[in-house]
């Protein structure tokens, strides 16, 4: 059986997930493409033989779709989430699930009502060999229980009009997600530390900023977005324990020697640096949603992790400490 996949946005990053899903991952072909940029999008549809559909919706509602991934721009992705769900269609939905834990919570609502597990949503790190690495050394005990998280989460440049709430909810909700994860626990309280602003920045983008979570055990996290660090893309974690310590590996890569120094290549952007996390989520999915599940993050992570950007924005607004009220996980996620 192929899996019958239809692509909502066609730019940058549906683009990659159309190239994944037709030359790397198996058991999968791209049926239906659809974008705002309808000549963009059907020059993707002519390249890969699929059918242009004018909208989202037309694309969902085609019969011959199995299933939806949904690359559009953030404020689009409750309403084509919500929409696959009706139509009773498994939707990859890239992060974030929602542009607000409202409309999370109706996603969530939606797919509790529909009885079945339907969505999974697009937090690829968890998928990369080096943070399941980390996941593995603190569930085996090997440093203790973790005490503190020291993470760093850079980019070159921003992105097309990138503001500085998307600094939080478009880029360290992926910290947001994967560091839950590694820790098994959610958070209690958020704050968002000002520093120098760049330079560099503009348009009166506030970078860089540090995020402070601490969870309900008591661990204390750190992250530093710089989306103008310039030098390329990087990404760090380091873990702290009671009895050792953890750093997440840099991809492998050759090191060189030459003209007085040891060098290596620091990636550009994310699409080089997570290909592979990229490669194992979508292979991952095909597989769980020909069986007819969802095996990868679900709609209640989408859901947590945009209650923690929400609390985190409002601390950055606030200059103040705020609490994050979690509701209870419904039995239907319950693992």
């Amino acid at each position: 059986m192929t899996l019958h996949v239809g692509v909502i946005g066609t730019g940058a990053i549906g683009e990659d997930h159309i190239r994944r899903l037709t030359t790397v991952i198996t058991g999968a072909k791209v049926v239906a493409v659809s974008d705002i940029n309808m000549d963009h999008a059907k020059k993707i549809a002519e390249k890969y033989e699929a059918t242009c559909y004018a909208t989202g919706e037309e694309l969902i509602e085609a019969p011959e779709v199995d299933a939806i991934v949904v690359a559009s721009w953030d404020p689009s992705h409750a309403h084509y989430v919500l929409l696959a769900i009706k139509f009773r269609k498994f939707v990859l939905c890239e992060k974030p699930l929602a542009t607000s834990a409202e409309d999370c919570k109706k996603i969530v609502d939606a797919e509790i009502a529909a009885q079945k597990h339907l969505v999974q949503v697009g937090f690829m790190r968890r998928f990369d060999r080096g943070y399941q690495q980390l996941k593995t050394i603190i569930e085996n005990g090997k440093i203790g229980d973790p005490l503190m998280l020291h993470c760093v989460h850079r980019n070159p440049i921003p992105g097309p009009k990138h503001t500085t709430e998307m600094s939080i909810k478009n880029s360290v909700i992926h910290e947001i997600d994967v560091l839950r994860w590694l820790l098994g626990e959610d958070y209690k309280t958020a704050q968002v530390l000002l520093p120098k602003s760049s330079r560099l920045a503009e348009n009166g983008l506030r970078d860089p900023q540090i995020v402070l979570l601490e969870t309900q055990s008591g661990v204390r996290i750190d992250i530093e977005s710089f989306v103008n660090c310039q030098y390329g893309y990087d990404v760090q974690c380091e873990v702290v324990g009671e009895t050792g310590t953890i750093r997440l590996p840099d991809p492998a890569t050759a090191i060189m020697r030459s003209q007085g120094a040891r060098s290596y290549e620091i990636f550009s952007d994310w699409s080089d640096r997570f290909i592979e996390a990229y490669d194992i989520e979508f292979q991952q999915w095909v597989d769980a949603v020909k069986q007819d599940t969802v095996k990868g993050p679900t709609a209640w992570d989408g859901y947590v992790a945009c209650i923690t950007a929400d609390a985190c924005t409002e601390a950055r607004e606030k200059g103040t400490i705020v609490p994050i009220t979690m509701p209870t996980c419904p039995d239907f996620y319950a693992k």
